[in-house]
């Protein structure tokens, strides 16, 4: 077995679970299992290097990947949930062979690139956060916590043991790609099949509570934990320590960008669970997957990936606060209003790169001479921002104005140092600026020097041998060399040529006076790369320095950009500003669906709510489908939720009284996974839904009971609602839309609940959908007339005509105390 195989051996001992990329002078090589996984995933043919017996591991082939190019290969691997540890050589070979004429460089593995950990910026999203977790089950209940290494956030939160089901929400909020656990967690195998992620138990030690305070408060330099809020919270505190552990383990330098842990138990936000989320359509579409079409679409107008990863930060999280909301929609306002201002604003932001993950990037030693340009030009443009932002009287403004640090001192660094048309790569110098480091120009001089000196040399010998065709060139081999074709072979004056190499029509020579210029040449541009790369790493070093600095105030632009984007969409689409207060009433004039509205090619029909916590605190909504019921109602949500988050809102004028959550139960799926029919799903749905919500909560129902026989489904949405209405019980707001007919009889008998109705009419048999919402209720839902518009063949829907009317006539359709219908009541009874 070779050297070099056995130091891979020795390594991979250590780092069994990654695909480990051995740097061998230009390429990264992968061995054995590596090289069987890595070639079946990138698609490259796999090559024998070492012979060995039939039995041997070293005949298994290599598989290798450039290095200028390994970014690519890795970001595929790290996509697919592999890790991979990264194994560098650690001194030159003329440093090994001082130690052992016979040994090879040192190397070792000098970092892991996991799915959570990865900065290369082809693979992150501008607009979405990368996040690891870590879940922590302890004998109270949970902790979580999260990180992106990439823009050094790092949150964490605490959930009682019967709360498993918020945490879950919480873990779909956050949408980690990458999650460590301890051993034990219960709900393991839910978390999988909601992530599509293989969970990863980590090392038991990293979950002891003592390791993890002192790991915390050694990291953020501080003797206990009460300035982040987590002091008393063991399970947050585990949590923590156990994915800084993790995050240590993996990037092994100090994670200078991760500069305060948030304690997410004192966020003051709406909850949200995933099944809202995914039925609001909020980030993404529940069909495709996609940013289009979702809520984040229509308001998301950031210029900066900053502002847009805060954007949907907003989106998630709706305030609570009247005075935070108020703040923003103050801003926005006046942001909305000066159109002049935004258009300056937006000339500034669009060249405004991003400033966390290139901070991020230059923390943990990955950046280059594009990053550090990058980070220089989007400096350059922060004191005209802050100039512009003076100029607006809003508090919420004005206080991003004061605390605006423009960071001059950092763009100046970058500016002393680096050259503007610096390669991207740091090996090979030739990117710091003149007169930076007086030794620097010295043997940058030599450099230039010495074509001079080469050129005055071979003039010399030529002259004194008189061979015209005499040439001094240069080999990678044998360095710099005079060459001489044959026909001059006997003219070579052998008391001073050396032989060094015969050519196949030449000789190549050299003298002691060619060697001396050689080595001050040579050594010239070895010592340029080492004083080059000492200034990057300095510079570096010094930026990381000052990443919490960079880091705030890259957050103030991300804040700055996002009101931006709000004001923005707000003057396009003729938003307005809400009045938000505690009133406990949603009172919206002309309220439309912010997506429906953008994306239709037909004039939007607006509608009114209002609904309270009184008499109007129950809507039951009838008509048929495609008639407009899921729209208004979630025209309603999306509403208020946009207030919440600071955001104009899609409606003539708007009255919103704070709402402490949004459920919303509209449409099922089996759940093959865990076995739940349609119907199950729903009534765990539902169920979650009444023993969560408050009297504050606004719930969004559609269709409840549709799953299961006509009656049992119509007594369950009836019962339902009851329950709902009983303000002992819940006396949420709700707006539940039915196709039991039978339920509007509620209306009158219990209080609070007013009966409304999707208009439509009967035109020469067609039908045609007002969209139009009005007080009352319908007895019809149209179903055989949306069938024929769905496309259904002509003798399906005639039979369904003729079916209905012998079922009508006859009375054969089955209600409850009846026998098959032979002693059904007269239609119009009330059954309940």
């Amino acid at each position: 077995m070779t050297a070099m195989m056995k130091q891979y051996l020795d390594i991979k001992k250590d780092y069994e679970d990654c695909i480990l990329f051995f740097r061998l002078g230009d390429f990264y090589e992968m061995f054995y299992e590596d090289a069987i996984v890595a070639s079946k995933e990138l698609g490259i043919a796999l090559t024998s290097r070492d012979k060995g017996s039939a039995d041997d591991k070293t005949k298994v082939a290599m598989c290798g990947v450039p290095f200028h190019s390994a970014e690519s290969y890795i970001a595929k691997l790290t996509r697919n949930g592999y890790k991979v540890a990264i194994c560098e050589q650690t001194n030159t070979p003329q440093e090994a062979k001082k130690k052992d004429p016979k040994a090879i460089v040192d190397r070792k593995v000098i970092r892991v690139i996991t799915p959570g950990t990865t900065l290369d910026t082809n693979v992150l999203e501008n607009d979405k956060n990368n996040y690891t977790a870590c879940i922590y089950q302890g004998k109270n209940g949970f902790g979580l916590s999260v990180a992106d290494v990439s823009t050094g956030e790092f949150l964490t939160k605490s959930f009682p043991a019967d709360m498993d089901r918020k945490l879950i929400d919480e873990i779909a909020k956050f949408a980690p790609s990458e999650i460590i656990i301890n051993e034990g967690v219960s709900i393991k195998t839910v978390i999988e099949g909601i992530t599509s992620l293989k969970l990863h138990v980590y090392e038991p030690w990293a979950f002891d509570e003592s390791n993890a305070y002192k790991l915390l408060c050694k990291h953020f330099n501080v003797s206990n934990l009460n300035s982040f809020g987590v002091e008393s919270l063991v399970e947050c505190i585990i949590a923590s320590g156990a994915l800084l552990e993790y995050l240590n383990n993996t990037q092994m330098q100090k994670l200078s960008n991760i500069i305060r842990l948030k304690n997410q138990n004192t966020l003051n936000c709406m909850h949200l669970d995933i099944s809202s989320r995914n039925n609001l359509e909020l980030t993404k579409t529940i069909r495709s997957g996609d940013k289009k079409g979702s809520l984040l679409h229509v308001l998301d107008k950031t210029k900066t990936p900053m502002g847009a990863r805060l954007l949907k930060k907003w989106i998630e999280e709706p305030l609570l606060s009247v005075e935070e909301i108020n703040m923003r929609l103050d801003t926005v306002e006046s942001y909305k209003n000066d159109d002049l201002f935004r258009e300056e604003l937006k000339e500034k932001l669009i060249n405004i790169k991003d400033i966390e993950r290139t901070v991020g990037k230059i923390v943990y030693n990955t950046a280059n001479n594009i990053d550090m340009l990058s980070l220089k030009e989007s400096l350059s443009y922060l004191p005209k921002i802050k100039a512009l932002i003076e100029t607006i009287p809003a508090e919420l403004n004005q206080s991003i104005f004061k605390n605006f640090d423009e960071l001059e001192d950092i763009y100046n660094m970058i500016d002393i140092a680096i050259k503007e048309d610096a390669p991207p790569g740091i090996k090979d110098g030739g990117f710091i600026k003149d007169g930076v480091h007086k030794d620097l120009d010295m043997y940058r001089d030599a450099q230039t020097k010495g074509t001079d000196w080469l050129l005055q040399l071979e003039n010399e010998e030529i002259e004194k041998t008189g061979i015209k065709k005499l040439k001094i060139k240069y080999s990678r081999v044998f360095g710099y060399c005079i060459e001489i074709t044959n026909t001059y072979r006997d003219q070579v004056p052998e008391d001073r040529y050396i032989r060094r190499q015969t050519l196949a029509n030449a000789e190549r020579y050299i003298t002691p006076k060619l060697k001396e210029i050689e080595e001050k040449i040579l050594s010239a541009t070895e010592k340029i790369v080492e004083i080059e790369l000492a200034i990057f790493n300095k510079l570096r070093s010094r930026i990381s320095e000052n990443a919490a600095r960079v880091s705030s105030t890259a957050t103030d632009i991300a804040t700055i950009d996002a009101l931006y984007s709000f004001a923005e969409v707000a003057k396009k689409n003729s938003y307005v500003k809400p009045v938000v207060n505690n009133g406990g009433i949603i009172d919206i004039k002309g309220s439309r669906h912010p997506v429906i509205e953008t994306l239709s090619q037909f004039p939007y029909v607006a509608n009114d709510i209002y609904i309270d916590n009184e008499d109007n605190r129950i809507f039951i909504i009838t008509g048929p489908n495609m008639a407009g019921k899921s729209t208004y109602m979630r025209g309603c949500a999306l509403n208020v939720l946009m207030a919440q988050c600071g955001s104009f809102v899609s409606a003539d004028s708007s009255v919103i009284g704070v709402v402490d959550k949004i459920f919303t139960r509209v449409g099922a799926s089996d759940d093959l996974a865990t076995g739940q029919s349609t119907f199950m799903v729903e009534m765990n749905e539902v169920a979650n839904i009444l023993n969560t919500a408050t009297q504050n909560s606004l719930l969004i129902l559609d269709e409840i009971g549709r799953g299961t026989s006509t009656y049992d489904g119509l007594s369950i949405a009836w019962a339902i609602i009851e329950h709902i209405a009983d303000t002992s019980m819940l006396g949420a707001k709700t707006l539940f839309a039915t196709h039991y007919h039978e339920i509007t009889d509620i209306e009158g008998t219990v209080d609070g609940i007013v009966n409304y109705a999707v208009n439509v009419k009967e035109v020469d048999g067609q039908l045609v959908f007002l969209r139009k919402v009005t007080k009352g209720s319908v007895d019809k839902s149209y179903g055989i007339q949306v069938a024929q518009l769905a496309g259904l063949p002509n003798t399906v829907i005639n039979r369904a005509h003729d079916i209905m009317m012998n079922l009508t006539h006859t009375k054969m359709i089955e209600r409850p105390g009846s026998d098959h219908g032979k002693d059904a009541d007269p239609e119009g009874t009330t059954y309940f």
